[in-house]
Order: C-alpha cells, then sequence, then structure tokens
C-alpha cells in the first residue's frame, strides 16, 4: 500500500472518521474516541492532523498497541508529508523559545542549597504545560500549602551528649534497604519535563540506593522504566485501579513479571480534583501564542461545554469508583502474592481499618493537595495516629507524602512513626531541569540534611528517633515568605 498524503489525512477529520498522524505513522482512531480517558474532543482537536506534539510527552511508546487494534494502524504516511510536517515542528512557540533562553541561564547544580533552590529553577524552565500541572493544586490550594505549614508546628526536643559521630539515616522500606528513609512517589508524566522522563529519576535512584514507585501514568511505559533499572534495584508500583477488573488484573501481571516488588492502591484519586491552574494552561498559551488576549464576543460557551478534564482529568476517567473494604482488599489479595500498600489515607479510622483489612502498609497522603481541598495534612494525621491509636504501627508500616522540603520535616515524620516519607513533585522538578544529575542531586541535599538534624536531635540512626523527640506547639512561628 502507498504511504498516505497530508491531504487523504485531512479528510478524515469528524467523529465518523477520525485519523491522526503519530511520528510519521497514521492510525484510524475512530472506534477508540467513546473509550478515549480524555474525551473524544481533545482527540478530534487533531483530526486529519499530526498529533504527535501533543501526544509523545504523556503517553508511553506502547500505548497505541495496548489500546488500539493492529488493523487500525493504517502505515506510514509519503516521504513529501514527513518533509512538511518536519518544517512546521521546527517553528518555535513563543513558549518555547522562553525555555529555551531560560535554559541558558540556569545556574551550575552546585548553587543549588535546597530543594526550594531547585523549584525555583524549574518553574523558571520548564514549559507552561508542565509547570502548569507539575504545579498545580485544588482549588485554591490550601490543603497544598498547609501539607507544608504543618510541619512548622512541631518542634524537636533535642537531646544533647549523645555520641553521633557515625550517624547512619539508612532504613528499610517493606524491607527492601534505602540509604535514606525517603522514596520517591509515583507522579505521573515526567516527559513532560524531560524527553527521558522517569528514566531519569530511576537512574538517579539507583546510583543513590532509594527506592523508586512507578505511577500507572508514568509517560515511559513499565517496561521502558524497569529496562533503565540497575540489576536488582527495587521498584515499586502505584496502581491507579481501573473499573474493569479485567484490564486492572492485566497490568498487575505485567509489573509483576517486569519485576516490580510492591502495589500502592491509590484510593484518593477516583475523580480528578479541581485543579484550576491545570485547566486554564491551554488558554494562555493561546493567548500568548496570538499575542492578544481573548475577550467575551456575547456568544460565551455555557459551563457544560467547558473541558474541565485538565491535564490530570483524563489520567483518571477510568479509575473505578466503587472500591470497598469489603471487595477491593480481598480481589487484590487473590491476584497477587505482592505487598499491598494503601496510598491516599486521610483519617485515623481508615488507618485502623487498613491495619484490619490486613494490608501491608498505609501512605497518609492528600495527593500533594492536588484532590480534596481541606484534606488534613499528613503530618497532622500521622500524630493523631500516634496518640490515638499507637498499635497501628506495629501492624503495618506508615509512610507520608506532601509538603516535605527538608530534612527536618523528615525526621519529624520519623520521630512520630513514619518508616519513610515519599516526595514527588521535587524529583519531577529535579530531572527535569538538570536530569539524572538533578536526581543525585536531591537525594544528596535530603541525605546532608537528614543526617545534620539527626545529630543535632541526639540520634545516631533512625532506630533512635521516638516521638518524645517532638513536640506539636500552638503557637505559630513567622515563617519566610514563599517563593
Amino acid at each position: 500500500m502507498a504511504a498516505w498524503t497530508l491531504e487523504q489525512v485531512a479528510q478524515h477529520n469528524s467523529p465518523d472518521s477520525c485519523w491522526v498522524i503519530i511520528q510519521n505513522q497514521v492510525y484510524d482512531v475512530t472506534e477508540f474516541l467513546p473509550d478515549h480517558p480524555g474525551g473524544a474532543k481533545i482527540v478530534l482537536k487533531y483530526a486529519g492532523k499530526d498529533a504527535t506534539a501533543a501526544y509523545e510527552p504523556i503517553h508511553p511508546k506502547d500505548a497505541l498497541e495496548k489500546n488500539l487494534p493492529s488493523s487500525k494502524h493504517l502505515g506510514p504516511i509519503s516521504a513529501q508529508a514527513g518533509q512538511i510536517l518536519s518544517q512546521k515542528s521546527h517553528k518555535k512557540t513563543k513558549d518555547e523559545q522562553r525555555i529555551e533562553e531560560a535554559a541558558k541561564r540556569k545556574p551550575p547544580l552546585e548553587r543549588i542549597l535546597s530543594l526550594r533552590d531547585m523549584e525555583l529553577v524549574a518553574h523558571q524552565t520548564l514549559s507552561s504545560k508542565a509547570r502548569a500541572y507539575y504545579a498545580s493544586a485544588s482549588d485554591d490550594g490550601i490543603s497544598h500549602d498547609e501539607n507544608a505549614r504543618a510541619f512548622s508546628r512541631f518542634f524537636f526536643n533535642a537531646r544533647v551528649m549523645r555520641p553521633v559521630a557515625t550517624c547512619d539515616p539508612s532504613t528499610t522500606i517493606l524491607g527492601f534497604k534505602s540509604t535514606i528513609p525517603i522514596f520517591v512517589c509515583g507522579a505521573a508524566l515526567a516527559k513532560l519535563g524531560h524527553p527521558d522522563g522517569e528514566a531519569n529519576i530511576t537512574k538517579g535512584a539507583a546510583q543513590t540506593g532509594i527506592i523508586q514507585m512507578i505511577s500507572s501514568n508514568a509517560s515511559l511505559s513499565y517496561s521502558e522504566i524497569m529496562n533503565a533499572a540497575a540489576p536488582m534495584q527495587t521498584l515499586f508500583f502505584q496502581l491507579y485501579k481501573h473499573k474493569n477488573d479485567a484490564i486492572a488484573e492485566s497490568r498487575i501481571r505485567e509489573v509483576e513479571r517486569l519485576g516490580y516488588k510492591a502495589i500502592f492502591l491509590t484510593v484518593d484519586a477516583i475523580v480528578a480534583g479541581n485543579r484550576e491552574r491545570d485547566i486554564r494552561n491551554p488558554w494562555e498559551l493561546e493567548d500568548e501564542e496570538k499575542g492578544i488576549p481573548t475577550y467575551w464576543s456575547g456568544e460565551g460557551a455555557s459551563e457544560a461545554e467547558v473541558d474541565g478534564m485538565g491535564t490530570a482529568g483524563a489520567l483518571v476517567a477510568n479509575d473505578d469508583r466503587d472500591m470497598t473494604w469489603e471487595k477491593t482488599i480481598p480481589w487484590l489479595r487473590s491476584i497477587t502474592k505482592l505487598p499491598i500498600i494503601l496510598k491516599g489515607i486521610q483519617c485515623v479510622e481508615d488507618a485502623v481499618l487498613a491495619a484490619e483489612a490486613g494490608v501491608d502498609g498505609i501512605m497518609l497522603s492528600n495527593h500533594g493537595g492536588r484532590q480534596l481541598e481541606y484534606a488534613m495534612p499528613p503530618l497532622e494525621v500521622l500524630y493523631k495516629l500516634r496518640q490515638r491509636n499507637p498499635e497501628v504501627f506495629g501492624r503495618l508500616e506508615v509512610y507520608i507524602d506532601g509538603g516535605i522540603y527538608r530534612g527536618t520535616d523528615v525526621v519529624k515524620a520519623l520521630c512520630l512513626g513514619a518508616k519513610a516519607v515519599g516526595l514527588g513533585r521535587a524529583f519531577l522538578y529535579a530531572q527535569s531541569v538538570y536530569g539524572i544529575a538533578g536526581v543525585i542531586k536531591m537525594v544528596q541535599i535530603l541525605r546532608r540534611e537528614i543526617i545534620a538534624v539527626m545529630r543535632l536531635l541526639g540520634a545516631s540512626s533512625v532506630h533512635d528517633l521516638c516521638p518524645q523527640m517532638v513536640e506539636r506547639i500552638d503557637w505559630q512561628p513567622r515563617l519566610p515568605a514563599k517563593l
């Protein structure tokens, strides 16, 4: 069969016949439109056109093979068509021009002293879409901000005259060794920030001896990420359970076969949070590119016509909204022998139910303030769990994430009973700006800070950290201004 011309592809630009071009290959996605997680509207935007630039940063290489029958892979475009598309792709948008200029001005890596330093550089150099997705939070960002502020309500009761010349911050997480009590949380779409995506984090984690959790919605395939891992490297899997049990089971079977070591079932993201920064971004880019703002014509669309999905909404569109303690945990136990951790526990009551359900661990998390606005900060939930049901810590491992910027934050969580803490955004920012070296730098910063805090607190190992070393205060300290 002859290669397709752009004119031939362009004829298929409707819901009744929708073709798209991705990497100079033509695909018939007509029958897939109703099942597309982001809805048909976003696909139809590229009907009859080249969708490569929009598709690649948020989809693994194997997505088309997994979701589209081979009969819908229609073959390549012509060489002439490829040349035309190549010429068009070389025209840089205003946002791309800004990114290039910002990249020239980023500081040497040795001048990055803290996680907030890295975040500031990332906000300057990331694409507008990546920045909006990574930084977005639900509603007014109150839970997002309070996650970090919660750590300021806990002060240390430092002990002195204790031998700390040798200080060991290493630990185990589900029995797997980690050089420091942190791990990389599952965070989607790393390719939005860097073309090598999650593989940067995998390689950086290998070189620093920490564990990485891989999101169901990673922008590299699970096999690509595992192929980037070092021999015997520990990777966990964050499962967003599909509403179709068979599809969910197939995903679990795949990661088991690949060698992932635990399943973190996400329970707090059955629908997307109201992330307005992410939703608004396409409009801002459109106005920037035109050079003029868009004004109301008097015939504005109704609220029902506004696409409120954003980048995040599409990722959870097919997730199971009917999970229960009685059904879901036994089902998951029946199909996997891997440790099961519930990610997204937000109150003491559910922490107790998780222990009664016999899972191996829980992550106290409100999804980085990206889901339910006014969800309690995880550190406060950890504190209440320690006060009200300390026996839970003996029945399963407890982790937290959200708002962690300093070694002091990590150590406070460990004092209250957390086995380790997870960080997501920090590693997305680091790999986006500096690649593998950025990931290594983040771990080095945290290790240095954690060891310094432990020594000043009088702890020579993580086993010395205990609840008596922290105290929740009822006065508000004066905090430095935010970025």
